[in-house]
């Protein structure tokens, strides 16, 4: 028997890497279309948040949590979009964590992300940095742009980590 659309739920880290007013974001080229993700990625069966991050960040960006400073948890999205394919969507929830490198640990990061694909192949992503404050119009999935661009400053507080559910009535799958 299949699951039902949204029945299991899967929790993906991303995190909002500062340099100064710039942030990484990963830029995926597909046919037809271009989107940006921030670092991160699912977690693992049995692996607690922390580890989850930590792991992402060497993987996508080869940096070190240590040479940052202490991830702050910053937004929650809760995804529930069908996407292509024919295995049901998971509900996810997006944890979008925030934190400060210095320019000397940007230079040493990684340009490209390499995404193990289904059938062994791998997705290139192009590490880019932006000025958060001009993110609004770029397509960013979860659909965090407005809210980034939006920020005081690189280091202004959230007061409502909750950000708007990704649904069928506010988001096409790119």
């Amino acid at each position: 028997m299949t699951p039902a659309p949204f029945s299991r739920i899967k929790i993906r880290t991303g995190t909002l890497v500062f340099c100064g007013t710039d942030v990484a974001l990963i830029r995926r080229d597909r046919p037809g279309s271009v989107h940006y993700t921030p670092p991160g990625g699912n977690v693992e069966p049995g692996e607690d948040l922390n580890t989850a991050l930590r792991r992402e960040l060497l993987e996508e960006l080869a940096l070190d949590i240590a040479q940052a400073s202490e991830p702050e948890l910053l937004w929650v999205v809760d995804q529930r979009v069908p996407r292509p394919g024919d295995t049901p969507p998971p509900r996810k929830l997006h944890l979008l964590y925030r934190l400060h490198i210095r320019q000397d640990v940007r230079a040493a990061l990684a340009t490209e992300e390499h995404d193990e694909l289904e059938d062994g192949t791998h997705e290139v992503g192009v590490i880019e940095w932006a000025d958060y404050r001009k993110t609004a119009d770029l397509p960013i999935f979860p659909p965090i742009g407005s809210a980034l661009a939006s920020l005081s400053s690189p280091d202004a507080r959230v007061t409502n980590a909750a950000l708007p559910p990704v649904t069928d009535d506010n988001y096409q799958w790119v």
